[in-house]
C-alpha cells in the first residue's frame, strides 16, 4: 500500500487501499481452490471458491482498505502449505506456512491464535525430525508478532501498547458492558447471528452439512484450522473487549458485524466438500447445485441494504461523512502549503485526503518526541498556523495549553454532525 499512497490520485480516491485488498482477495481465492483441490477434487474446489468469492459482504470489504481480504490470503496460504507438507514433507512448505502466519499476524490478531495449532500440526504430520520442522515453522511465524511488539515499543515505549494502550480495543471499550462478555451462551448467539447475516442462510446450512460430511470422510485439519478464527472471536467476546452488535439483538445496532465472516472460509470449503460425496459423473452438476443453494439468498436480496457489512459502514458513518465533507470544503480552499496543521491522527485524517492536503502538512502525536516538546513548550516550538481538533482530543489540549503561553488561535469553523464529536477548525492569530 505504501508505494501506492505516494500517488496523490490513488490516495485521494481510496484506490491506494483498495488495490492491495483486491489483490489479496484474488490470492485468497487461488489458495483456497488449490487447497480444496488437494483435499477433494477440482469440482469441489470450484464450488468452494465460488461460494467464497461471490459473497457480497466479502466483495464489499475487499473493495476497501480493510484487513479481512489480506488475512484470508494469508490463512488460505497457510492451509495450502500445511496440506502440501503432509503430502511432500518439504521443509520449504513449513517455512512458507510460517511466512503466511507471520504476514497474517501483521494483519489481524486471530492469526496469532493460529500459530500454536499449526505448530502442533507439523509435530504430528512430520515423518522425521518433527521438532526441527515445527521449530522452523514457529521461528518464521513468530517474526510477525515479534516485529509488531518491537514496533509498539519503539513508538510508545510499551511493547503491549496495542493491547492496553489508549487506542487499543480494550481502552476504546473501557468498562462498558456488552452482550456476551462473561457469558458463553450470549457470545455464541451474537457470533452465530453475525455469521448467518454475513454468509447467508443458504451457505450456513450447506456449510454445516458439509462440515459433518467432511468429518465423516476423516478430513480433520482443514475443518479445525478454518474453525479457529471463529473460536477466537467467541473467546474474545467472552473474555476480552470485543463486542458484536447486530440488528435483531439488543442493542439493535451495527458494530463489528464483519467478524461473522470469520466463518466464511470454513463454510465455503465444507459446502464444497458436499460435491465430493457424489459419484464422479455427477460432481459438476452437484457443484452447480451447491453454488445455487449457497447463493440463492443473495440472488433474491440483491440490494446493498441487505449486505450487513456495507449497511454497518453506511449507518455508522453518516455523521462522520458529513463532518469530513464540511471540514474539507472549508479548509481546502483556504489552506496554503507549508502553513502546517496541528491535529490528531485517525478519523480526522480523512479531512486532508478529501481536501487534497498531504499528510506531511499535519503535525500529530505520532511525531513523537517533537510533539511532546511542542505541547510542553509551545512558545518555543509551535509553528503550525492551523489546528483541526475533535472535541477533547490531544490537539484540543495542545491548543488550550498554547493559550497559557500567549499563543492565540481563533475559532474559524465549528461542525456539528449527528452522533459525532464536535469538529473545530482554528487559525493562528
Amino acid at each position: 500500500m505504501l508505494p501506492l499512497v505516494r500517488v496523490d490520485r490513488l490516495w485521494r480516491t481510496g484506490l491506494a487501499g483498495s488495490i492491495p485488498s483486491a489483490l489479496s482477495f484474488l490470492c485468497a481465492g487461488v489458495f483456497l481452490f488449490a487447497a480444496a483441490r488437494r483435499v477433494f477434487d477440482a469440482a469441489a474446489a470450484s464450488a468452494a471458491t465460488g461460494l467464497f468469492a461471490v459473497n457480497p459482504n466479502l466483495l464489499y470489504l475487499q473493495s476497501t482498505a480493510m484487513g479481512e481480504a489480506v488475512f484470508y490470503a494469508c490463512m488460505m496460504a497457510l492451509l495450502y502449505c500445511t496440506i502440501r507438507f503432509r503430502e511432500t514433507q518439504g521443509w520449504a512448505l513449513a517455512a512458507g506456512a510460517g511466512a503466511a502466519c507471520a504476514l497474517g499476524s501483521l494483519t489481524r490478531y486471530e492469526a496469532w491464535f493460529l500459530i500454536p495449532f499449526a505448530a502442533a500440526y507439523f509435530v504430528i504430520t512430520a515423518h522425521r525430525r518433527r521438532a526441527a520442522v515445527a521449530a522452523l515453522f514457529a521461528v518464521v511465524a513468530v517474526l510477525g508478532p515479534a516485529y509488531w511488539m518491537v514496533h509498539n515499543w519503539w513508538l510508545t515505549g510499551d511493547a503491549l501498547d496495542f493491547y492496553r494502550g489508549p487506542y487499543s480495543a480494550k481502552a476504546i471499550q473501557g468498562s462498558a458492558p456488552y452482550p456476551g462478555h462473561g457469558d458463553w451462551r450470549l457470545a455464541w448467539l451474537y457470533f452465530r447471528t453475525a455469521v448467518q447475516l454475513s454468509a447467508g442462510p443458504g451457505l450456513l446450512w450447506a456449510g454445516l452439512a458439509g462440515i459433518a460430511a467432511t468429518l465423516l470422510k476423516r478430513v480433520f485439519w482443514p475443518v479445525l484450522l478454518l474453525s479457529l478464527p471463529g473460536a477466537f472471536y467467541i473467546w474474545s467476546m467472552h473474555s476480552a473487549a470485543t463486542p458484536i452488535f447486530v440488528p435483531g439483538l439488543w442493542p439493535n445496532s451495527y458494530y463489528n458485524t464483519r467478524y461473522g465472516l470469520a466463518a466464511l472460509p470454513l463454510l465455503a470449503l465444507a459446502a464444497g466438500g458436499l460435491v465430493a460425496l457424489v459419484p464422479q459423473r455427477a460432481r459438476i452438476l452437484t457443484a452447480v447445485l451447491v453454488l445455487v443453494a449457497g447463493n440463492i439468498h443473495w440472488a433474491l436480496h440483491r440490494n446493498a441494504e441487505n449486505w450487513i457489512t456495507w449497511k454497518e459502514s453506511q449507518v455508522n458513518s453518516e455523521g462522520r461523512r458529513q463532518w469530513i465533507r464540511e471540514a474539507a470544503e472549508f479548509l481546502g480552499p483556504r489552506y496554503q502549503p507549508g502553513s502546517g496543521i496541528l491535529t490528531s491522527f485517525g478519523d480526522v485524517t480523512a479531512i486532508y485526503r478529501e481536501a487534497g492536503i498531504p499528510l506531511r502538512e499535519t503535525f500529530t502525536g505520532d511525531n513523537g518526541v517533537i510533539w511532546q516538546a511542542t505541547v510542553t513548550r509551545p512558545d518555543l516550538f509551535l509553528r503550525q498556523q492551523w489546528a483541526v481538533v475533535m472535541g477533547g482530543d490531544a490537539a484540543q489540549s495542545a491548543i488550550n495549553r498554547a493559550g497559557r503561553f500567549g499563543i492565540r488561535y481563533r475559532l474559524e469553523k465549528t461542525i456539528v454532525a449527528p452522533k459525532s464529536p464536535v469538529i473545530e477548525i482554528y487559525r493562528r492569530i
